[in-house]
């Protein structure tokens, strides 16, 4: 990944292909599995001439409404520094707002809670497009159908298992082999579509709105399996930051779209001609000699859609641990050149072992279908809810204009989200289940560190009156730098308390660091680090990251030392931290099993010397309790 600062370094098709790559795979695969699942036989829809139709116009208007005009046409304008996702949405709609008032909570919430959701979508866009391409041996070789579940849960493990060595090797190859499937695809359906040129009709919104009309509930139904070909929609979004809007805008118009819609247009066309295709349309589009390596390339160009969810989840876990939102966990960077290339252990090893149970126990993509929609539908509502707020609060638009914009989206979205609630008992309750257990994971960390933070307040000792009554009457100075990591600057941290009190001793160069996150995605070199002398050998650091960010203190120490003449050798510097140990009590506050959890998360959060890169053999640990 490359920060918005050095997108625009790279020519216009480079970013394109690249976007091509890693953007799109996921609404690129939806071919596999949307159009049958739109007309599964549980929606008790008749596979007839004009169903069909019907259906195909409906598809098509969701991609032009939701995808063309939504996404790309007004939400990647809402970016954040260049950079987009429902987090960096959220930081940007609350700039107008107090964060303490209720409405900033509110927004706080709806946006934490499309980032739960988007973690449903990761454990289930791995598994349900895997699969359905495996699937495709059920089509060319029915003898090897047995092996479906087995190969499926093989290449998840493979996936899963070379994270941790990078993907920049690999990612070369992502564009090249995604033209080809787009490529590939879209040839498929032109091949159907000069068989059975009627299809084409279906550009008409007529049809859609008919089949609507004469279907009603069932047509409502089949809605929460049309929203199927947007999976991925958010990514365009999500990833903008990576590439930059023009590249995205380039890459959907001239290829992505196009080929989904001769893709499916080639789906309905081959129904048209034989009722019996639904079966697997995708895969029947091809002829018999070609089947084994269409298989193949799509499975290839499913581990491609499932590496961009898995490379995302990383990066929202690293934004959310920077917001305050998550524990501290150890997050690796797999490349010396891309910034945005990072391993998350914990996160990693957790996906999989969901991903593996969903798949054992769903068993095909068509049991998964029902669980995937209502975690994008979700997170395409609050979208839509901050986009809102961004548009009349940051912009200042006419809100007649606004109302009449998000009156239309907002009326797609629900309309699609309400269709999905229907299938909560047939598997949507798997996604919502993951979004609800992490929403009150994360807020209850969330509310669990402004307690701390309030005691940690409540508690402490003005920092500047202290140090100058320390500087009138030093205790015994000694060689050397100490460093404390603090998180305010205007308290005395307790890890200097203690040492006083137990050591009864200054260092002669001691170095008070805070870090703090801004709500902007990445903050340039020249303003990262300021430094306020307070004489007799006493600094305060200050050293602002944005949220797509990650802290590092030797990085921050060496720019100390350029910009301020400082010398700092590790073997003569020491790091002061405080172990704090949380204790659950009845005060005011959370309730005592939130607090509880909230404790253990807490012990079991990353140590800082893993987090701040800090030298572990330099590191003095002061463990203190505070009680919530």
């Amino acid at each position: 990944m490359t920060t918005s600062t050095h997108v625009a370094k790279q020519p216009l098709p480079t970013l394109a292909m690249a976007a091509i790559g890693v953007v799109f795979g996921d609404i690129g695969t939806s071919p596999l599995y949307s159009l049958k699942e739109a007309f599964s036989p549980s929606h008790g829809i008749p596979l007839t001439n004009t169903s069909i139709l019907g259906v195909i116009s409906l598809l098509f208007w969701a991609i032009i409404i939701v995808v063309s005009i939504k996404y790309v046409l007004f939400v990647m304008r809402a970016d954040n520094n260049g950079e987009g996702g429902v987090l960096a949405l959220m930081a940007l709609a609350l700039r107008p707002f107090n964060r303490a008032s209720r409405f900033a909570m509110v927004l706080t919430g709806l946006g934490i809670f499309g980032a739960c959701m988007f973690y449903g979508d990761a454990v289930i866009t791995p598994a349900i497009s895997v699969i359905s391409a495996v699937e495709g041996l059920e089509i060319a070789a029915p003898k090897l159908a047995h092996l479906v579940l087995p190969l499926t849960m093989l290449i998840l493990i493979a996936l899963f298992w070379i994270q941790r060595h990078g993907t920049a090797l690999v990612g070369r190859l992502f564009g090249p082999i995604m033209v080809l499937w787009f490529v590939t695809i879209a040839v498929l359906g032109v091949s159907r579509i000069l068989e059975a040129p009627a299809i084409i009709a279906a550009l008409n919104p007529y049809y859609a709105v008919s089949f609507m009309g004469e279907h009603l509930l069932q047509a409502y139904v089949v809605l929460g399996s049309v929203v199927l070909v947007l999976t991925g929609a958010e990514a365009l979004y999500a990833d903008m930051g990576h590439f930059g809007a023009k590249p995205i805008r380039m890459a959907w118009y001239v290829l992505v779209m196009p080929s989904l819609v001769l893709n499916y247009f080639g789906q309905g066309a081959l129904l048209m001609q034989n009722h019996h295709a639904i079966e697997n349309p995708f895969f029947l589009l091809a002829p018999d000699w070609a089947l084994l390596p269409l298989v193949v390339l799509s499975t290839v160009a499913t581990v491609i859609a499932s590496q961009a969810v898995i490379s995302g989840a990383y990066s929202l876990t690293s934004q959310a641990i920077l917001l305050g939102y998550v524990p501290r966990m150890k997050v690796l960077h797999t490349s010396e050149l891309a910034i945005g290339q990072i391993y998350v252990p914990v996160v990693n090893w957790m996906l999989l072992f969901i991903i593996l149970c969903i798949v054992m126990g769903f068993k095909s993509s068509d049991n998964l279908a029902a669980a995937y929609g209502i975690a994008v539908t979700a997170t395409m509502v609050i979208t839509t809810v901050l986009a809102c707020v961004v548009m009349v609060k940051v912009w200042n638009w006419n809100k007649v204009l606004v109302g009449l914009i998000i009156g239309g989206l907002m009326t797609v979205d629900l309309g699609f989200f309400g269709a999905n609630l229907l299938k909560v008992e047939e598997g949507g309750w798997l996604p919502l289940c993951i979004g609800a257990l992490l929403f009150f994971l994360l807020m209850t960390w969330y509310k669990g560190r402004m307690i701390v933070k309030a005691r940690t307040a409540a508690d402490g000792i003005p920092l500047m009156p202290f140090l100058q009554g320390l500087l009138a009457h030093p205790p015994h100075r000694v060689s050397g730098t100490a460093i404390y990591l603090t998180g305010s600057n205007a308290l005395v941290p307790v890890s200097l308390l203690h040492n006083l009190k137990h050591n009864k001793v200054l260092h002669e160069r001691t170095i008070f660091l805070t870090f703090v996150t801004r709500d902007i995605p990445y903050v340039a070199d020249s303003e990262r680090v300021s430094v306020k002398d307070i004489g007799g050998g006493l600094y305060l650091v200050k050293a602002d990251y944005g949220f797509n960010e990650t802290p590092d203190v030797q990085a921050v120490l060496e720019q100390v030392g350029r910009s301020h003449g400082m010398t700092f050798e590790m073997m003569d510097t020491s790091f002061f931290l405080a172990r704090e140990t949380v204790v659950p009590t009845q005060l005011p506050g959370m309730s005592f099993f939130r607090e509880r959890v909230f404790a253990w998360m807490h012990q079991n959060a990353a140590k800082p010397t893993d987090f701040f890169s800090i030298p572990a053999n330099r590191v003095v640990e002061l463990g203190t309790k505070i009680e919530i």
